[in-house]
């Protein structure tokens, strides 16, 4: 994706184990010691959670900047994330293609940087997959290639007033994705004289024994076919009158997914829109319809404008935002998840495009969200994706603690109850009887007074992070405030489920149906936590919190806990 309101970015002395830029052939390939320098594998280099606000389990870049998941792509057992990466700073400049690994989407290996800039331009987001008939030639039956599918960005054409500087360009890898090869042969689809016109989305459509490409086009996406990944053909667009355009269109992702307890399978289709989303800056929207190789159509309840305005429910004949919270953008889905695991597994970058390059963090920027099982269900608003974080978040499930059933009129604390670091911790609770309270949900603080305030409130039927108070929030007006999504569900439980990781929050409201993702930047971490019901009661009818252990070096517990 390409970031609106671009701005030079600042120099900065590299950091010693980060490359240096990419030495270029006049060809555009890749040198061999291109592919294997490293940012920060087999470095030594500590990304403990001691660094104030880095993340425990959340995905970050060893260093300076990182923004979209790219090529996310599962092979040989290992969760392939690439992602744009600018090693010489901590803002937005020349992308490449940062990578890790991963066996459980949780725990991750960091890999050298996977794509340079070259001669036809930086690298922007595109995706990868496994080219197991071999269609393209770059491999073999034996040895299947892998196939980054990307966009090329001519800066200088672009400097030059030309419309033509972003096209989609080819990179193969023999080894799993360890080294890679440009294409001779890019850019594979040339730009026919759009300014934004890039994010190439690949997949194998079995029905039609081809591959097609869904590519963000200014304001709508096409969809492009090819036999052999090289040659492609246009074969329709859809989006012009369709959802949210407040900005620019980014980042689409178009994939099949079964409607949960029926023998049936709709299409959905993700784009990213930067700006307008409904809580202000970047999110991402949704279509479910169906799609034949060529043609999507979307279904009853899709297709028309998005009612951009925080807070209105997505009623039928409206599009629908993935996620209500200002911090998941330029999400995608993983491919080649193989059929016996038949999970549709997504990630999106925790950042938001009116602040990103301000954010406080030190000597890196920015965090992926925790991946999710995306499913399609049904609900009292119709067919909706249902987003929940994925099973192997148990493997760094620690102590747990059960709280008992209880009445909540004004503050519970509970801190006392949780015998280990609430900074980074799981919380499941369910609440009845809330039609008494005006407001109700937990509270995050510290010894400084600040806090977050993750909540529903019955009358309005909004669920909202609140971050007004969390800290640093001056370094941008978009930043700090009250943030809301509409409820779906109808009946008189309300759940909430949350994942917290020191400087995030996501909630997943009603089992998934409603998700929020927050990011906030303490002046120290939070400690404390808090029960309320504001005006009224509530009955707290379960609830559970539990410890999530830090896959990064240097963990400790908080002294006197």
């Amino acid at each position: 994706m390409y970031h609106l309101k671009l701005r030079s970015y600042l120099s900065a002395a590299l950091l010693v184990f980060l490359p240096a830029a990419c030495a270029k052939k006049q060809d555009g390939q890749q040198t061999k010691q291109d592919t294997t320098k490293t940012a920060a594998a087999g470095s030594g280099v500590s990304i403990g959670f001691q660094e104030a606000h880095r993340p425990r389990f959340h995905f970050t870049p060893p260093a300076k900047w990182m923004n979209d998941p790219n090529g996310m792509v599962y092979r040989k057992g290992e969760y392939h994330l690439f992602y744009q990466y600018n090693p010489d700073s901590t803002v937005w400049g020349p992308m490449h293609w940062g990578h890790a690994v991963s066996r459980n989407m949780i725990r991750r290996e960091h890999l050298p940087i996977a794509l340079y800039p070259d001669s036809l331009g930086t690298i922007f987001s595109g995706s990868a997959v496994v080219d197991h008939n071999n269609t393209s030639g770059l491999g073999s039956r034996e040895n299947p290639a892998m196939v980054a599918i990307f966009t090329h960005h001519n800066s200088e054409g672009e400097k030059a007033g030309r419309n033509d500087f972003q096209t989609q360009g080819l990179a193969f890898s023999p080894d799993n994705g360890r080294t890679w090869k440009k294409y001779a042969g890019n850019p594979v689809l040339p730009n026919p004289g759009i300014r934004d016109f890039r994010d190439p989305k690949v997949i194998w459509y079995e029905a039609g024994r081809k591959w097609i490409m869904t590519l963000a086009v200014a304001d709508h996406v096409r969809f492009y076919s090819s036999p052999d990944l090289k040659k492609w053909t246009l074969e329709s667009q859809f989006g012009k009158d369709a959802g949210g355009h407040g900005g620019v269109w980014e980042c689409p992702d178009l994939f099949p997914l079964p409607v949960e307890g029926r023998q049936t399978i709709r299409w959905v289709l993700l784009v990213s829109i930067n700006p307008g989303g409904p809580n202000g800056g970047s999110a991402t929207q949704y279509f479910v319809g169906d799609f034949d190789g060529k043609n999507f159509v979307p279904g009853q309840g899709f297709g028309k404008k998005l009612n951009t305005k925080a807070g209105s429910p997505a009623g039928r004949g409206e599009g629908v935002w993935l996620d209500h919270g200002k911090d998941n953008y330029a999400g995608v889905t993983w491919a080649n998840v193989p059929a016996s695991d038949g999970r549709r597994l997504f990630m999106g970058w925790m950042s938001n495009w009116q602040y990103a390059n301000e954010v406080p963090t030190g000597s890196w920027r920015s965090a992926m969200t925790i991946a999710r099982e995306l499913t399609l269900g049904n609900t009292p608003a119709g067919l909706r994706v249902i987003s929940r974080p994925v099973k192997e978040l148990a493997s760094i499930r620690g102590e747990s603690v059960e709280l008992k059933s209880r009445p909540v009129q004004g503050e519970a604390d509970i801190t006392r109850e949780v015998s280990f670091d609430v900074a980074a911790a799981e919380v499941v609770l369910a609440f009845d009887a809330f039609g008494a309270s005006r407001d109700l949900g937990l509270e995050l603080s510290n010894d400084k007074g600040q806090k977050v305030l993750i909540g529903y409130q019955p009358g309005t039927r909004n669920f909202y992070v609140d971050r007004s108070q969390s800290g640093k929030t001056g370094f941008s007006e978009g930043f700090a405030g009250r943030h809301t999504a509409p409820r779906i569900a109808a009946d008189a439980s309300v759940k909430l489920h949350l994942i917290i990781d020191v400087a995030s929050v996501e909630l997943f409201a009603d089992n998934g149906q409603v998700v929020m993702t927050e990011i906030f930047f303490p002046d120290s971490p939070f400690t404390k936590m808090k029960l309320f019901s504001r005006e009224g009661s509530a009955q707290l009818t379960s609830g559970k919190v539990t410890q999530l252990k830090s896959v990064r070096e240097g963990s400790r517990k908080v002294a006197g806990r």
